[in-house]
């Protein structure tokens, strides 16, 4: 049976060198002082720590489809992808829309593989994060496969906690009203109606225990209410792999409570959320593989140290020493494994 690895990694500012040509003239303006100093050759370094993570997922074969967050445009997510290419022997393409409302210009985007789907550009859909001081995006796109079953997916970036978790708390909130009423618009205006495969994945700035997620998403790690719901619900996975073992990059073994740390404290916001046809539904075009989801690490990622978790790359502000070239992102990447085929059994 036809297995799909679908992943999600915020990749941390990847942004072009400091003399990127197509660089838009506001967000030049904005990132100026971020990328004071970010040469050419640390531009390369990170993509190669990148593509590094990216073509060790799913067993050294790479993901099928990707969700990424906090990139600068498409061409350095082409940049990305051809690293990506050669390292797995697979032909991946991109799926991207500029958000021209982020204050710092930053993106989200898919790569996908292009002999495993197709993506028809009617079905890509950015949908804006309104609040009053600029946005962050979800991107929609539908993946559909050569035996013609298609899988939605919803990549998110949700606004951050900049400001403080509880005086920015209403503006994730409206993100996961966001994301709640499109799973419903998605259901009402899919042939397959309330039998639609949707995937949401990202970067929530939010644990899954907080109202944003369980309430204004309606992601729950009630597994069962979402079974029984006729209602557009998610199933929240990351309360599947709250704690996970790794191994760091000086060989030991320690348990992680988060996706990324912040303070030496843990936050699980990477998160990926499940509809309800890909857990219980008979004739569902895909089916989620129990016990699949989970962070994907490579031991150089994690410090040794205790309360550090992930080793960012970091930009230089003007000064390189704030570049760690051994890092990669201050978050992990996370995934699930689907079947395809209305007919398998879980």
């Amino acid at each position: 049976m036809t297995t799909h690895h679908i992943a999600f990694w915020n990749v941390e500012n990847l942004f072009g060198p400091e003399n990127h040509a197509p660089r838009i003239p506001w967000v030049a303006n904005a990132v100026r002082r971020d990328l004071e100093g970010w040469t050419e050759a640390l531009y390369n370094t990170k993509l190669d720590q990148l593509a590094r993570v990216i073509t060790a997922m799913n067993g050294g074969a790479g993901p099928d489809i990707l969700g990424v967050c906090e990139v600068e445009d498409a061409f350095v997510l082409r940049d990305l992808v051809g690293r990506v290419d050669a390292g797995t022997g697979r032909k991946y393409d991109v799926v991207h829309a500029n958000n021209d409302r982020d204050r710092r210009g930053i993106d989200t985007a898919f790569v996908y593989d292009t002999a495993r789907y197709t993506v028809d550009t009617r079905t890509v859909f950015n949908h804006f994060v309104i609040r009053r001081t600029g946005t962050r995006d979800i991107l929609q796109a539908t993946f559909r496969t050569p035996e013609g079953r298609e899988l939605v997916c919803l990549v998110n970036h949700w606004p951050s906690r900049s400001g403080g978790a509880t005086e920015s708390a209403g503006f994730r909130a409206v993100a996961g009203e966001t994301l709640a009423y499109w799973h419903g618009r998605i259901r009402e205006e899919a042939a397959d109606g309330d039998r639609t495969c949707v995937l949401a994945l990202g970067d929530m700035n939010d644990d899954p225990w907080d109202p944003s997620v369980r309430f204004n998403a309606n992601a729950t790690r009630e597994r069962g209410d979402v079974e029984r719901s006729r209602s557009p619900r998610f199933y929240n996975l990351s309360w599947e792999f709250l704690e996970w073992t790794s191994q760091t990059r000086t060989g030991t073994t320690r348990t992680l409570d988060g996706t990324l740390y912040f303070r030496g404290d843990g936050n699980v916001f990477d998160q990926i959320l499940a509809a309800r046809p890909l857990l219980d539904a008979e004739d569902a075009a895909f089916k989620l593989v129990e016990g699949s989801a989970g962070p994907e690490v490579i031991p150089d990622m994690i410090s040794h140290r205790v309360g550090e978790g992930p080793i960012r790359f970091g930009l230089p502000r003007g000064d390189v020493t704030n570049v760690d070239t051994t890092g990669y992102s201050d978050h992990v990447p996370v995934s699930v494994t689907l079947r395809e085929g209305p007919d398998i059994a879980v």
